[in-house]
C-alpha cells in the first residue's frame, strides 16, 4: 500500500481546508476575476454598498443609495453578483452599481 501525500490548504474565500492539489489546479487555472464599480476584487462573503437607487423587478421594492449587503456569492458570470435583501431572494445585482465595503 502506497503512502500519499495529504497536504491541505486553508482557502481563505470559502474558509474551507481543500486538498493541495485541488488548489493548486484552480490556481493554475484562467479564473475570472470580479470587479466592483471601483476595481477592487470581489469575493464570496464579501459586504457591499450599492452606489445609485436600483429598482428592484418583481419585487416593488427599491435599493437606496449606500444600502449595505453582506455575505455576496460571486456567479459564473463575472458582471453579477448573487446576495439577499430584506424579503428578497433570488436577488442578483450588477457588479457596476456595487462597491465593496
Amino acid at each position: 500500500m502506497a503512502a500519499e501525500n495529504h497536504e491541505y490548504i486553508h482557502d481563505e474565500v470559502t474558509g474551507e481546508w481543500r486538498p493541495a492539489s485541488k488548489m493548486a489546479a484552480s490556481a493554475s487555472g484562467s479564473e475570472t476575476v470580479v470587479r466592483d464599480a471601483s476595481g477592487n476584487v470581489l469575493a464570496d462573503g464579501d459586504s457591499i454598498t450599492v452606489i445609485k437607487d436600483l429598482k428592484i423587478k418583481g419585487a416593488g421594492q427599491t435599493l437606496k443609495q449606500g444600502t449595505v449587503i453582506r455575505s455576496i456569492r460571486l456567479t459564473d458570470n463575472p458582471e453579477e453578483i448573487d446576495c439577499r435583501h430584506d424579503g428578497i431572494k433570488g436577488l442578483v445585482l450588477c457588479t457596476e452599481f456595487v462597491r465593496k465595503r
